[in-house]
């Protein structure tokens, strides 16, 4: 009887160690389509910025949306991190929130950890200034980048005072992409609000080189571009 329990012990154990392995390929499954993903030890964190970044009002739960107060404690927790020695950025995002996202670009620009960011796809909007916010930039040759004013949604009063917050919070958006690139401010201001190009709206579309024959983004480039110039980034931070 005493064996006979101790072998139901040990199978019941058994069963409760492979209950955690198996939860953790499911979830994997449902989550990346794959049994198992790529382990390294790495000095450089990915951080990916997409869909629609979520500032102080919650967006509806169809919206693929990267929240603002999830990224802030990530950026700050690289900044700290010593095994962390580099930041990879991979922006894939409409825009959304001008407030969070600006918060976002001022830590990114603040950190002292070299940065680099890469567009996938889109870097709109709000996205710009996050995406030269970093070190270094590329972007695909088939990504796009939107340059446009400002939008403001729900109440609006018919004064004055209306306009001039919307100018404000427009200058302080081109302030930061102009100290964060090599374009001037006439010419992004000339693409901002383009009247021949968008069909119900006013502003630029720029594909992969157009972002680059303008200063606003560094380099033409993908993945293995970016890592090849955090790398030499970091090294060149250690060796200072």
């Amino acid at each position: 009887m005493a064996f006979a329990n101790n072998y139901s012990n040990l199978e019941k154990n058994n069963h409760t160690q492979e209950v955690p392995l198996q939860t953790s390929i499911t979830e994997t499954i449902n989550q990346l389509g794959q049994t198992d993903v790529p382990r390294s030890e790495s000095n450089i964190h990915c951080l990916t910025i997409v869909g629609q970044i979520e500032g102080h009002i919650i967006l509806p739960p169809q919206n693929k949306t990267t929240k603002y107060e999830h990224i802030i404690p990530q950026l700050v927790a690289i900044e700290q991190n010593p095994k962390i020695e580099g930041l990879l950025i991979i922006l894939n995002t409409i825009g959304g929130d001008v407030e969070a996202g600006l918060a976002l670009a001022e830590m990114i620009a603040s950190m002292t950890k070299p940065s680099v960011s890469l567009i996938l796809g889109g870097g709109h909007s709000i996205g710009v200034p996050i995406a030269v916010a970093s070190n270094y930039s590329f972007i695909a040759e088939t990504a796009t980048m939107t340059i446009h004013p400002i939008r403001l949604t729900g109440l609006v009063i018919g004064v004055p005072q209306t306009f001039e917050y919307l100018d404000k919070m427009q200058d302080r958006v081109i302030k930061f992409i102009v100290n964060h690139s090599k374009i001037n401010e006439e010419n992004l201001r000339k693409l901002m609000f383009n009247t021949g190009q968008l069909a119900r709206d006013i502003g630029t579309v720029l594909v992969g080189e157009d972002a680059v024959k303008y200063g606003i983004i560094d380099e033409v480039g993908g993945l293995g571009k970016a890592v090849n110039k955090l790398k030499s980034l970091i090294e060149g931070k250690n060796k200072v």
